[in-house]
């Protein structure tokens, strides 16, 4: 089992930035992708980025240029860093795992953006 603990999200005015970061524990290989996922209210969950041990990292076209995601495999530790925040950014964010057949999630941590 798998189990993935979340951090940093709360409130900032737009324009503003904010680091998440995630920690996954438990049973987990060498080969797979962390990343980040959000839900606004109302909508579906979308990714945001995402980023395999062994290949390039992946961005939503809306973030593109304005988040960056990185991870500290000796930690099992993945990041977001959300810069240029805009309103539109409020979601739930969530942290995943994906490793052969399963995904895992985080319980998700909030991000608002408002002034």
């Amino acid at each position: 089992q798998v189990q993935l603990v979340e951090s940093g999200g709360g409130l900032v005015q737009p324009g503003g930035s904010l680091r998440l970061s995630c920690t996954a524990s438990g049973r987990i290989f060498s080969i797979n992708t962390m990343g980040w996922y959000r839900q606004a209210p109302g909508k579906q969950r979308e990714l945001v980025a995402t980023m395999p041990t062994t290949a390039s990292t992946n961005y939503a076209d809306s973030v593109k240029g304005r988040f960056t995601i990185s991870r500290d495999n000796a930690k099992n530790t993945v990041y977001l860093q959300m810069n240029s925040l805009k309103p539109e950014d409020t979601a739930v964010y969530y942290c995943s795992l994906r490793q052969l057949t399963r995904q895992y999630w985080g319980q998700g941590t909030q991000v608002t953006v408002s002034s």
